[in-house]
């Protein structure tokens, strides 16, 4: 049984006033080639699906033209609702989308819905468990203790009764404790919205959403499939990849293949001195740190026209950063406020004021 595992697609994202609408369409097109050529049992996606509560027309569009392409493959897909998704809208026509081989989570009432595939091994349970918060929970159980999202998301799947001797695929969005964040993941993370990775236990696998970047949480078969994009600079170092996972019979370990993505526009740090980016230029989505020691006069303004989808500018040089420490002992040796100056101009910039610079502090003391 092969099956591609996507999260967070986070349609209609914008970062730094950027839309990236197009970065998304263009990584959805290579996406959907990539599952034609991999022929897939299904697809899952595990929430985040869009970035809003109201996402924009031209990311419904984006979404609706992904699967629409996957159904006329041939090819199932099975979607939950994540944290920036309104369960509302993502379980609207679910059941007539069924029809077409896209399923979606429906509103939780205290079930997960169950959906059962087959492959050559017999038959697969997959459970849709959308994003829960413990108030929600307790709604339905409430003769139970829930004071958190782990004792939530325990006692929804011990409600599940799962069939341990069959195989058994749930998918959830839910933060994994000791999982590695991200800065784009807005939201509270850890502390009462933990979860420990043991509660996916009795599951083959476990399809997580909601961090960011692509990682096993114990061993292969508890994975967040990751963004297919980098949505912050913090995930300029970040792999985005393809989870292709293939389950075999009941007590075999799951294989997963990773495949990198490659985007339209890259998110990276350019470090160097003014000059030398302005001698280069790129498309992609920067951060730009600057090595000059003195700060440029509308230096964003400037490098702008050489990178449009500039998102900020830094200076990093560590003189400017470091303590500035002048030692007693050359504290006492200057006479007068100007000397006292220049140290303490030498210790911050590591030069020596000019000569202009130091007749301009002479009239001024």
């Amino acid at each position: 049984m092969k099956f591609i595992h996507l999260a967070d697609l986070h349609l209609g994202r914008r970062v730094c006033g950027f839309s990236l609408i197009d970065d998304q369409k263009d990584i959805l097109e290579k996406i959907t080639g990539m599952i034609k050529a991999e022929k897939p049992d299904f697809v899952i996606i595990a929430g985040d699906v869009y970035d809003k509560l109201s996402p924009p027309v031209e990311a419904v569009t984006l979404l609706d033209e992904f699967l629409t392409d996957l159904s006329d493959s041939g090819i199932e897909t099975f979607i939950i609702a994540g944290n920036h998704d309104s369960p509302e809208r993502i379980a609207f026509g679910a059941s007539l989308m069924n029809r077409s081989g896209v399923h979606f989570s429906p509103i939780y009432n205290g079930k997960a819905e169950r959906f059962t595939v087959k492959d050559a091994f017999g038959e697969a349970d997959i459970y849709l468990l959308p994003y829960l918060r413990a108030a929600e929970v307790r709604r339905f159980f409430q003769d139970d203790e829930i004071p958190d999202t782990a004792s939530a998301v325990r006692t929804a799947i011990n409600a599940m009764n799962i069939d341990t001797s069959r195989r058994n695929i749930i998918i959830s969005h839910q933060f994994v404790e000791g999982g590695e964040t991200s800065d784009s993941e807005r939201g509270a993370v850890g502390g009462t919205d933990g979860v420990p990775a043991d509660v996916y236990s009795d599951f083959d696998y476990a399809a997580l959403g909601h961090l960011h970047k692509p990682q096993a949480m114990k061993g292969d078969h508890i994975r967040y499939g990751g963004t297919p994009l980098k949505y912050s600079v913090s995930e300029a170092d970040q792999r985005k990849c393809l989870t292709v996972c293939e389950l075999g019979e009941k007590g075999t370990p799951v294989k997963v293949t990773l495949h990198n993505l490659e985007p339209l526009r890259d998110m990276r740090v350019a470090e160097g001195s003014f000059d030398e980016l302005m001698a280069s230029g790129s498309d992609d989505f920067v951060e730009i740190h600057l090595t000059d020691t003195e700060r440029i006069p509308d230096a964003q303004k400037h490098l702008h026209g050489k990178y449009p989808h500039l998102m900020s500018v830094k200076y990093i040089n560590e003189l400017e950063r470091a303590p500035i420490v002048i030692s007693e002992e050359s504290a006492e040796r200057a006479v007068s406020p100007l000397e006292l100056f220049e140290l303490f101009f030498e210790e911050a910039n590591g030069k020596k004021m000019t000569d202009e610079q130091y007749e301009y502090m002479r009239k001024m003391t």
